[in-house]
């Protein structure tokens, strides 16, 4: 499908003053030529001291929905809600670029079939410019993939599972391991059992992207995995796309502000600062950071 926003710039609206932040404490900073001609000003995140930094990218319709069912979205995920936006891709591109590690549900991967989790695979024709920014950085070739299913949900024939220079880990119970064990994976991918529950808490996910060595992951979704993670208060910043589309559907959506009925911050009641507002066409692309 033709995307919106072939080749627009991410136009910058506002940034919020900031103090300076030691440069050993960031990751990021001026944009390599080829990159920056859609994305004035640079893109540094701040790095945490004690634990890996988490940040999160979504894309959202006006009315709030970041993801349709499985069965309705089969043919694009986040495509579906952004209308194939190229300006959101890149967006996603520059993020995966940073990122050490870059963490996704077994739902997201099931909906993504074709999918692999590196910023090449987004803006191909720029393979070559993250490749060379990595490498300034000090970054390894490729991010780690960071699969999280409790059940071992997973099909060992997905791209985003074979790519043989991209390491993945996947995150799961005892039950799930026992199921994985089972397939056919390919040699880039290693399992990972945590805990003996039904489910994969957020602390244990933490101390999984912690053993790769990692100080920024970037957390893709689905909804329901990052409200976990922002529950237990572990997500620095949001990125978030704002796309001019009303999706007006019914239950079998997921929206941005509630996972399984209450909100991401639910009785915590975490409040987030608005950092920076970028725009390219119809679509706006905000920058949140959260209150410790």
């Amino acid at each position: 499908m033709t995307g919106r926003s072939e080749g627009l710039p991410l136009e910058l609206l506002w940034s919020a003053a900031e103090d300076p932040i030691p440069e050993a404490d960031t990751r990021g900073g001026p944009l390599p030529p080829d990159l920056a001609k859609r994305f004035e000003g640079g893109l540094s995140i701040s790095l945490k001291a004690d634990r890996p930094t988490i940040v999160g990218n979504f894309v959202s319709s006006l009315d709030g929905v970041v993801a349709l069912g499985e069965s309705e979205a089969n043919s694009g995920g986040g495509g579906e809600i952004s209308g194939f936006s190229d300006a959101d891709r890149y967006m996603m591109a520059l993020l995966r670029c940073l990122a050490d590690v870059v963490v996704v549900g077994a739902g997201t991967l099931r909906v993504g079939r074709r999918h692999v989790w590196n910023a090449a695979h987004l803006q191909p024709e720029l393979a070559g410019a993250f490749a060379a920014w990595r490498s300034e950085l000090g970054l390894t070739p490729q991010p780690t993939t960071i699969v999280v299913t409790a059940r071992g949900d997973l099909d060992a024939t997905h791209s985003g599972l074979n790519a043989p220079d991209v390491p993945v880990i996947v995150v799961t119970t005892q039950t799930g391991a026992a199921r994985l064990a089972a397939l056919p994976f390919s040699p880039n991918v290693r399992i990972e059992a945590v805990g003996e529950g039904s489910r994969v808490p957020a602390g244990a996910l933490l101390e999984v992207i912690r053993g790769t060595g990692a100080r920024l992951a970037l957390c893709e979704g689905g909804p329901h995995l990052f409200g976990e993670i922002l529950r237990a208060r572990l997500v620095d910043e949001l990125f978030l796309t704002l796309a001019p589309q009303v999706i007006g559907r019914d239950a079998t959506d997921h929206r941005l502000g509630f996972v399984e009925g209450t909100s991401f911050g639910g009785g915590h009641g975490r409040w987030a600062t608005l950092s920076s507002i970028r725009r390219a066409d119809g679509d706006l692309f905000l920058r949140y950071r959260f209150e410790l």
